[in-house]
């Protein structure tokens, strides 16, 4: 194994070389790719694992792990190198990644977003929200605040400004914490809070904060719903517009063997399932079955709360979000896909049941409270900055300080990355061997005449999920049935079938009742997830005939029959 440390975050070149020792050291389950360049002309690095003596990636169901599409959410890259990690040195060990990279693949993209991530990294840090182009304009704000770091210190945090119409005030509880002047309330001394930052062509009244001139989104870029910017700010020009997304959708597109997929972002300690733009009630009933079963896998695994994005994740009541990747994957390639909120500080600080965006809104003064102790007592005072003076070079005297967001809210601090990120590896294991899985049931060659022969190839899913994987898929028609093909050897003639056909689709156990007993009586139990192909050939004895069948999500057989009078 590469030497790897989990309790830091890696820049580019660094990532990268991490990257190559894995693929150089384990090239029986590791090859590494660029599916791309980013806006800046860095590859976008694709890691597909399996056990490539069990066969082509192709061929086997499939998984997508990614992360880091926002700049500063930095965890998700790390998650994918522990993740990598965990299946390389669990191959022949634990049981379940060997029979996982056996006979299946993941294919993971740990960064998405390198340039944006090499800004956050960056000393000091540029914080943007995610692509580095600049969007919807090709020039800079000439007025206003421009974020960034006023005093060197390699940090950029809130400046907090004496006025007397300002909403906040210094707590009688900890003089650390601002809280809200009460509505009409008077006679104190109150604060505006700013980004720390400079201020461009002040006038000395006015201060303005203009959009950031890199306004793009990523994560509605995708095509999912697409809306143009008057619609939904950040979503680019068109969709797919950005080289970033283009790469994933190119390559998702081109790969019908994934069946699920997991995009790592922070921060919120959730894990959310789609449609982020459509009500539970709008879903395939089997769809919604099936993601709460994995998502009640996924919290006793992770401890993560599973939660529906359009219900319990909205930034504001009246408003949806499209273009996301999650929705993409499960609306136009029929998949189950989830969004992992990574890290939540609220629960760290024993904040335990709280609302993820609208706690940001409205909550109790207590839970500050907790959270500055938690800073204290399990940071050593590391995350939150207390006040101090500068002098601004337009403000004049301010003071600079407060919560340090990069690694503290947005990402874990590194002393603690390790602890949060080790908790989804099985999680995603198990996730991966849901897929339906295309195997032989019975393959046989009948000698019935002289020279004539029934082929008969009868073939089942064993997996969980069936082979179309969701009733989304299957109403939209989004992938064939199972395909069996015939190879014949010279001198050989197929007398009766075709020589390609297809047999349908095959259900899986995902849909099957928990009760053995139901309103009919016993539960019927039809053997729904196999599917046969006959054909009768003229052949001479000892002829080699070669048998396939192929589901673009449940792998890929192939055998040789010789015939025997």
């Amino acid at each position: 194994m590469p030497d790897i440390r989990f309790d830091q975050y890696y820049r580019y070149d660094a990532l990268s070389a991490l990257l190559y020792a894995f693929a150089a050291r384990h090239p029986a389950l590791m090859r590494l790719a660029s599916i791309g360049k980013s806006h800046e002309g860095r590859d976008i690095w694709l890691a597909t694992l399996t056990a490539f003596a069990h066969g082509d990636d192709r061929d086997k169901p499939a998984f997508w792990v990614d992360g880091n599409i926002h700049a500063p959410e930095l965890a998700g890259s790390t998650a994918c190198l522990y993740f990598i990690h965990e299946l390389l040195s669990g191959y022949g060990h634990d049981p379940d990644i060997s029979r996982c990279l056996d006979s299946r693949v993941f294919y993971i993209c740990p960064r998405v977003n390198p340039d944006g991530a090499e800004w956050a990294l960056a000393e000091p840090p540029r914080i943007i929200r995610s692509g580095t182009r600049s969007y919807p304009h090709d020039e800079e704000p000439v007025r206003g605040l421009i974020r960034e770091d006023i005093d060197g210190d390699g940090r950029i945090l809130s400046m907090r400004i004496a006025d007397p119409d300002g909403p906040w005030k210094i707590s009688a509880q900890d003089a650390r914490l601002l809280v809200p002047r009460e509505p009409a309330e008077t006679g104190g001394e109150y604060y505006r809070l700013l980004p720390e930052g400079r201020l461009e062509n002040y006038d000395g009244h006015l201060i303005h904060t203009p959009p950031p001139a890199q306004g793009l989104d990523l994560n509605r870029n995708f095509p999912a719903k697409w809306r143009e910017e008057s619609q939904q700010t950040g979503a680019g020009p068109y969709p797919a517009s950005e080289p970033e997304v283009q790469n994933l959708v190119r390559f998702i597109a081109d790969h019908p063997n994934i069946c699920g997929g997991v995009a790592f972002h922070c921060y919120s300690g959730v894990l959310l399932r789609p449609l982020s733009y459509q009500s539970d009630e709008d879903l395939p009933a089997e769809d919604l079955w099936v993601y709460r079963k994995i998502g009640d896998q996924g919290t006793a695994l992770t401890g993560y709360p599973a939660a529906s994005a359009y219900h319990e994740f909205r930034y504001h009541p009246k408003e949806i979000i499209t273009g996301a990747m999650d929705d993409w994957l499960y609306e136009q390639q029929g998949v189950f896909a989830w969004t992992v909120e990574i890290w939540s500080p609220q629960r760290q600080a024993g904040i335990g049941d709280y609302r993820y965006i609208d706690w940001y809104r409205e909550h109790p003064v207590e839970d500050d409270l907790k959270l500055l102790k938690w800073n204290d007592e399990a940071l050593n005072g590391a995350g939150f900055v207390p006040w101090y003076p500068v002098d601004h070079p337009q403000l004049g005297r301010v003071e600079l300080g407060g919560w340090d967001p990069l690694f503290t809210f947005w990402n874990p601090p590194p002393a603690l990355l390790e602890q949060e990120i080790a908790r989804f590896p099985k999680w995603l294991v198990w996730h991966a061997l849901l897929s339906p899985r295309l195997e032989w049931h019975d393959l046989s060659a009948t000698a019935v005449g002289n020279d004539l022969y029934l082929i008969r190839a009868v073939v089942r899913n064993s997996g969980w999920l069936p082979s179309y994987v969701t009733k989304l898929a299957a109403e939209k028609k989004l992938v064939r049935g199972v395909i069996c093909e015939l190879e014949l050897p010279n001198g050989a003639r197929l007398l009766q079938g075709e020589r390609r056909m297809e047999i349908g689709q095959l259900e899986g156990r995902a849909h099957k009742p928990s009760s053995t007993f139901g309103w009919a009586g016993s539960v019927s139990d039809p053997t729904l997830h196999r599917a046969k192909a006959e054909w009768l050939v003229q052949a001479p004895a000892g002829a080699v005939i070669t048998v396939r069948a192929r589901h673009a999500r449940a792998g890929a057989l192939s055998a040789e029959l010789s015939l025997c009078p």
